[in-house]
């Protein structure tokens, strides 16, 4: 079995303050553990520094250096994989994202990586990826 996380699976991992910390560290740590393969995919990295660093979003920033070396950690695992876009990735984009606009591109972009690797699970809070078919979406509040 494979699975992936949301950047806000990260952010609020990394974020002490946020009542969502204990169990999202908690899924993070447990999936670090292995021995299940872990999809994270460039876009959640990058979404991640990109939030977790910003002044403006977190009351409490993570300097670049943190940021990255949490990331950095993870990478470091046997089972941890990061992939990029391959060759057809458009044509299942266009297919994956339908009608899709605005901030559910990004969502449509994690779903079709997903879908070019064989990853079917999502650790997130965002419900909006329940409307991809075929994509188990765990809350890790739930």
């Amino acid at each position: 079995m494979s699975v992936t996380v949301d950047a806000n699976v990260l952010v609020y991992a990394s974020n002490t303050a946020d009542p969502a910390f204990p169990p999202t560290r908690a899924l993070l740590e447990r999936l670090a553990g292995g021995p299940d393969l872990v999809y994270l995919f460039w876009p959640t990295i990058m979404g991640y520094l990109r939030i977790v660093t910003h002044p403006g979003i977190l009351p409490r920033p993570l300097t670049f250096r943190d940021a990255t070396t949490n990331i950095s950690m993870l990478l470091s695992r046997p089972h941890i994989r990061t992939h990029g876009e391959n060759g057809g990735f458009w044509d299942l984009f266009l297919a994956t994202s339908g009608q899709t606009r605005g901030n559910a591109v990004p969502d449509a972009h994690l779903v079709t990586l997903m879908r070019q690797f064989g990853v079917t699970t999502i650790y997130t809070r965002d419900r909006d990826f329940r409307r991809y078919a075929g994509i188990t979406v765990r809350d890790p509040l739930a």
